[in-house]
């Protein structure tokens, strides 16, 4: 049965409006059961003159037992836009029985020739071969130079006084004094650290929950679970940033530990109501509900802060006391001069393109699901591309700190942090070639929503990977530095 559900007075502004939407091929997304709907707006005639409007919106929705499995959209009713007119939208819909299993319907929806496509393997693979090259390079280069230093020191140690003086000391175990020295700004930084433990702890996972529970199959399914998951993991963050500034002879705990657990929290709900000011003012459907914004406010108060402070206790209590190889110097010595590519400027530009090269296809496939409105659903892939990035920042982040000690420049905890978090850079410089070219957006809030969230999504990936790059590097530091007898 025919059903009218609305009447448009089709003044001239209305009607410039459809026309603009006609001759740029705009379409709408519906959802019934969460189950997606796609229509087009209208067609214009062969000489481009007339515009036409369809009107009626013909449903077919299949059914089995008492759920739905498959809706199909038909669009009829064709209408020519005349100024000044009165333009009735109507629908109907039909029922009937289908075999499609409740648990199978979204199948029709998935894409496995773009996502499953050849490149996509292939660039696995080249990814993986990647890994496997580099690191063999870093284990072959470090271990073999690592040899050769240990060799050359022990020689110095059997050495008198005068023939060490007069020897030509230089490389990283001249620097043993300040290797552990507390780094600058101790309080962001280990804030920064444990917040990326927990980002990666999030993103493993949501999807691996992802992988065994189809989250795709449910509106705003990965987004809850994103945010219940977070939430749960907050002692993480407690844990890894308290124990590092303990470690770093911080004093101001609670201050850290409020702005290690608002973080992240502050920059996604800061990003997400400016841009909420945006959508409300043109009456967009992306407007987040006052409610939302309440319930997430009573998240970060009520559970995420109060979890932060039981992870930052055990934190300072289980690891919180430095426990270095070798002690401190009170007075930090001089840096020398280097060559120019080996400043830490240079090393954090450089420390991040190879992780981007072996995610950026990745990033391709995420961002066509995300603003193309294809359906994400290979998190198999994802899961790769998380262990590939995460060795071959570590790889990467080690061999720039190995350098940068042997040049005798103990500043390394923010040189391997940044030079592992410059990889979200290159995903940002992505986003903008990815919205000029592959994307038809225009206008304020499309933009302000396309690169809100890219900062948001590349801010965390970058937080993420700097302390992937921390936490490997600061492992690797440690080690070198227990096997060298210190005088």
């Amino acid at each position: 049965m025919q059903t009218t559900y609305c009447e448009i007075d089709l003044d001239k502004q209305t009607r410039d409006a459809f026309v603009y939407a006609i001759k740029n091929h705009y379409w709408y997304q519906m959802y019934i059961d969460d189950l997606p709907i796609w229509g087009i707006v209208g067609e214009a005639d062969e000489n481009g003159e007339d515009f036409y409007l369809w009107t009626y919106k013909k449903l077919e929705v299949g059914y089995n037992g008492n759920r739905i499995v498959d809706v199909n959209l038909t669009s009829e009713g064709k209408v020519k836009l005349v100024p000044n007119t009165k333009i009735q939208m109507s629908y109907s819909v039909k029922w009937k029985k289908s075999d499609v299993k409740f648990e199978d319907r979204f199948d029709k929806y998935l894409d496995p020739s773009f996502f499953q496509h050849r490149i996509h393997w292939f660039s696995i693979f080249n990814s993986f071969m990647m890994v496997i090259f580099l690191v063999g390079l870093v284990s072959m280069i470090l271990m073999r130079t690592l040899r050769k230093d240990y060799a050359r020191y022990s020689k110095e140690e059997e050495m008198d006084d005068m023939d060490r003086d007069l020897g030509d000391e230089y490389g990283w175990k001249q620097v043993h004094g300040d290797v552990f020295r507390p780094s600058s700004h101790p309080l962001i930084f280990s804030s920064l650290i444990g917040s990326g433990c927990q980002i990666f702890a999030v993103s493993f996972i949501v999807i691996i929950v992802a992988m065994l529970e189809d989250l795709y199959t449910e509106r705003g399914s990965m987004l809850s679970t994103a945010i219940f998951v977070y939430a749960a993991t907050s002692p993480v963050n407690g844990y890894f940033g308290g124990s590092l500034y303990a470690r770093q002879g911080g004093r101001r705990w609670i201050k850290q530990m409020f702005i290690g657990a608002f973080l992240i929290p502050a920059m996604v709900c800061g990003t997400a109501f400016f841009i909420n000011f945006i959508a409300i003012y043109y009456h967009a459907s992306r407007a987040i509900p006052f409610g939302t914004m309440v319930a997430v406010c009573c998240i970060c108060f009520f559970v995420i802060l109060p979890l932060n402070l039981v992870g930052t206790i055990l934190g300072r209590n289980l690891s919180g006391q430095p426990n270095f190889p070798c002690r401190v110097n009170a007075v930090p010595r001089p840096i020398p001069e280097k060559k120019w590519f080996m400043e830490p400027a240079v090393i954090v530009c450089l420390g991040g393109i190879l992780p981007f090269g072996s995610i950026f296809i990745e990033m391709y496939f995420i961002f066509t699901s995300f603003w193309a409105y294809k359906i994400y659903y290979v998190y198999g892939f994802m899961m790769l591309v998380l262990v590939i990035l995460c060795i071959v920042t570590v790889c990467v982040t080690i061999v720039c700190t190995y350098f940068l000690l042997n040049a005798e420049d103990y500043r390394w905890q923010w040189t391997s942090f940044l030079s592992a978090a410059s990889t979200a850079i290159y995903v940002y410089m992505y986003s903008f070639y990815y919205y000029f070219f592959k994307t038809k957006m225009y206008g304020l809030f499309q933009t302000s929503f396309y690169f809100g969230y890219m900062a948001v999504f590349s801010t965390a990936l970058g937080i993420m990977c700097g302390a992937i790059g921390y936490m490997g590097t600061s492992a690797f530091v440690r080690k070198i530095y227990t096997n060298v007898k210190i005088d």
